[in-house]
């Protein structure tokens, strides 16, 4: 395993920040970044959309803590925040589960717009992909187009938007253009069934070979 050149949360056992009965590590964000920390407070007490989202989240965990599950909280959270319309920004593997979640949060009084990944029907090789890298190598095959998925939602007037599936890469190119605040329902993993903390869970017996560094080859110095 590499060493460790620099600490952070990652390798804290103490996590003071939460509770505050303890002392903080030497290397604490906390501290180190204690002015900072004071000019969030303010950004999250005012009226600016930084701070309503924050209090919406916070109020969600506080009511619902351990109770509703995420797709419950995605929608009580739209709730709170007084959202009429909401996009939903799907893989096009997922958009059955996608159009049954756009029902349920019609049940809630708001309106949908779902737009799946493969709109606008762009060819991957268009984008400078070799037709060997595709997943049906001389087929017609689409690339994932997410910047045009949140120009479609922008354009809708979304208030705010919702990922179901997106690829890993894919959803930040989406966050990247969204104009309005996004939030995640399901991430992508094909192979977990859309789980990927199992990997984590797994990580010491099915899954111990994404502790080796020989999984993750570090890239030629051009």
């Amino acid at each position: 395993m590499s060493k460790v050149k620099s600490f952070s949360c990652s390798e804290c056992s103490v996590r003071n920040c939460y509770r505050r009965d303890k002392s903080y590590p030497a290397f604490c964000l906390t501290e180190e970044f204690a002015d900072a920390a004071e000019s969030t407070r303010k950004l999250y007490r005012g009226h600016s959309l930084d701070g309503k989202l924050a209090r919406a989240a916070a109020e969600i965990e506080g009511e619902y803590y351990g109770r509703l599950t995420r797709l419950e909280e995605t929608i009580r959270f739209a709730q709170k925040l007084g959202v009429k319309k909401l996009g939903i920004a799907s893989c096009v593997g997922l958009l059955d589960e996608a159009s049954l979640y756009a029902k349920i949060v019609r049940t809630a009084g708001i309106e949908t717009k779902t737009v799946i990944c493969k709109v606008g029907a762009v060819d991957k090789t268009e984008i400078g992909l070799p037709e060997e890298m595709k997943v049906c190598p001389n087929c017609a095959e689409s690339c994932c187009n997410p910047a045009l998925q949140a120009k479609v939602l922008n354009e809708w007037g979304s208030e705010l938007n919702v990922l179901v599936g997106l690829c890993v890469g894919h959803d930040a190119i989406f966050n990247r253009h969204s104009k309005a605040p996004v939030t995640t329902f399901v991430v992508k993993d094909r192979v977990l069934g859309h789980n990927p903390l199992a990997a984590l869970y797994t990580s010491k017996f099915y899954y111990k070979r994404i502790l080796d560094e020989k999984t993750f080859p570090k890239p030629r110095e051009k």
